[in-house]
C-alpha cells in the first residue's frame, strides 16, 4: 500500500475539521482552510526542535558513552575483587562525575499520539489473581498493631535490630505507611497512581516475593508448621490449608532458573502477580518482610563482616543489590567522600535517581538516606513500630 503523504494527511484533517465545523454551526470553511496551516506550522516547529536535540544529544553521548563504559569496566574488576575477597581502592573506581545533560528536551511529535500509560498492578489486582489462581484469601490483620507485633516479634526472632528495622520502614513507608502500603500511594491524595509494586514496610516488589519463595520458601512452611502445631482447632486447620497452598505457589515459583530475571518474568504474569498477594497475610508477610533485610545482613556476614550494619548502610545494599551496596558500606570513609555514586549504578538506573544525582557521593548519599531516616521515624507510624519492638525488647 501506498504511504500516505503530508498533503493527504493534512487533507485528512481539514475533512475533519470541516464536518466538526458544520456539527457546531461554526464556519466551516474557514475552520478547514485553518487547520492544515496549524498542523502544518507544527510539524514544522517540530522538525526544528528535532533537529536541535539530536545535536545536543550526538555531543552530549561523545562525552557520555565513554564515561559509562569506564564505569562498567571498573565494575567487573571490582566483583572480580570481591569474589577474591581482595580490597579495592580509588583506582578501581571512575573518580569524576558523569556528564550531565543540558540540552533541549525531546519534542512531541504533533502527529503521534501520546503513548499509553503502562497499567500497574495494585492491591486489588493481587487479591483477585490469587482467589483465581491458588484459591487463596490472604487473612488480614484486624489493625496494624497486630501487624506491627508480629513483624517485630518475627524481626527479633531473626536478629535483626529495632534501629535497623525500624529506621529502614521510616524510610521505605514515609514514616506512617500500613502493612500494605504501595508505592505511589503513600498519601491518599486524589490522582494517586501506583509506581511500582514496591509493597509494605520494606517495599518488596512482585519479584521479591517470588524470588524469595523459590529460594527460602521451605523456610516460611517450616515457620508455620510451628505455628500450626501450637494452635488447635479452627486456628489448627486454618494454619494447614494456608500451608499447602504456600507450598503450591513455592512450587510455581520454581518453575523458572533461579535468576532474577526469569523471576521478573514471571512476577508480571497473572499467576506472578497472585503470590504477592502473600504480602497481605499476617502469618506470611512479616516473614518475607524480615527476610527481604536478613539476606543482606547474611550477605555481609558471609563476607567477613561482622559489624552490625546501620540501618543506611543496610539501606544501600537494598537500594543497589547486595554486592554493590557491600562494596559501599565496606570502604573506609575518605573513600566514601571522593567516590561518584555513579559507580554503583548502572547508566538508565542513575539518570533515573534523582537522589543519587544530588547526593553524588557515597558520603553524601548515606549522609542522606540517614538523615531522611532521622526525620521520618518521628513520625507516628515509626514511633509505633519502635513501641512494638520494645514490647518484644523487654520479654527476650
Amino acid at each position: 500500500m501506498k504511504r500516505s503523504s503530508i498533503s493527504d494527511r493534512l487533507l485528512g484533517v481539514a475533512i475533519y475539521a470541516f464536518a466538526a465545523a458544520g456539527i457546531a454551526g461554526l464556519p466551516a470553511l474557514a475552520i478547514a482552510q485553518t487547520a492544515p496551516t496549524d498542523l502544518a506550522r507544527k510539524i514544522a516547529q517540530y522538525r526544528e526542535k528535532l533537529a536541535e536535540y539530536t545535536k545536543a544529544r550526538a555531543d552530549y553521548e561523545i562525552l557520555a558513552r565513554p564515561y559509562w563504559a569506564e564505569i562498567a569496566e571498573k565494575r567487573a574488576r571490582r566483583i572480580a575483587k570481591l569474589r577474591k575477597k581482595e580490597k579495592t581502592t580509588l583506582a578501581d573506581y571512575v573518580l569524576e562525575q558523569p556528564p550531565i545533560y543540558t540540552g533541549p528536551p525531546k519534542p512531541q511529535d504533533p502527529e503521534k499520539r501520546p503513548a499509553a500509560e503502562e497499567y500497574m498492578p495494585v492491591v486489588e489486582d493481587f487479591l483477585k489473581n490469587a482467589g483465581e489462581h491458588f484459591d487463596f484469601v490472604p487473612e488480614r490483620p484486624a489493625n496494624d498493631d497486630q501487624y506491627r507485633h508480629a513483624y517485630a516479634q518475627t524481626a527479633l526472632a531473626a536478629g535483626l535490630t529495632p534501629a535497623q528495622c525500624v529506621r529502614v520502614y521510616a524510610f521505605e513507608s514515609g514514616g506512617d505507611g500500613n502493612y500494605a502500603i504501595q508505592a505511589g500511594l503513600e498519601y491518599g491524595r486524589p490522582g494517586e497512581k501506583a509506581i511500582s509494586t514496591a509493597l509494605g514496610y520494606n517495599q518488596l516488589l512482585t519479584t521479591n516475593s517470588v524470588e524469595l519463595l523459590a529460594e527460602v520458601g521451605d523456610k516460611f512452611v517450616t515457620a508455620l508448621r510451628a505455628k500450626a502445631d501450637a494452635a488447635d482447632g479452627a486456628r489448627h486447620a486454618q494454619l494447614q490449608k494456608k500451608i499447602a497452598t504456600l507450598e503450591k505457589m513455592i512450587a510455581f515459583s520454581q518453575t523458572v532458573p533461579d535468576q532474577w530475571s526469569a523471576h521478573a518474568r514471571l512476577a508480571e504474569t497473572p499467576k506472578g502477580i497472585a503470590l504477592h498477594a502473600v504480602i497481605l497475610d499476617i502469618d506470611i508477610s512479616p516473614l518475607l518482610q524480615v527476610e527481604k533485610l536478613l539476606t543482606s545482613v547474611n550477605y555481609a556476614k558471609r563476607q567477613g563482616y561482622t559489624k552490625p550494619l546501620t540501618a543506611a548502610e543496610l539501606e544501600m545494599m537494598n537500594l543497589t543489590g547486595d554486592g554493590t551496596g557491600f562494596d559501599m558500606v565496606t570502604m573506609p570513609n575518605e573513600m566514601r567522600k571522593k567516590i561518584p555514586t555513579s559507580n554503583f549504578f548502572q547508566r538508565r538506573g542513575y539518570e533515573r535517581n534523582q537522589v543519587a544525582i544530588t547526593n553524588n557521593t557515597v558520603a553524601t548519599l548515606i549522609a542522606a538516606t540517614d538523615a531522611k531516616m532521622e526525620s521520618e521515624a518521628q513520625l507516628p507510624g515509626a514511633r509505633a513500630l519502635a513501641a512494638a519492638f520494645e514490647v518484644f525488647s523487654e520479654t527476650r
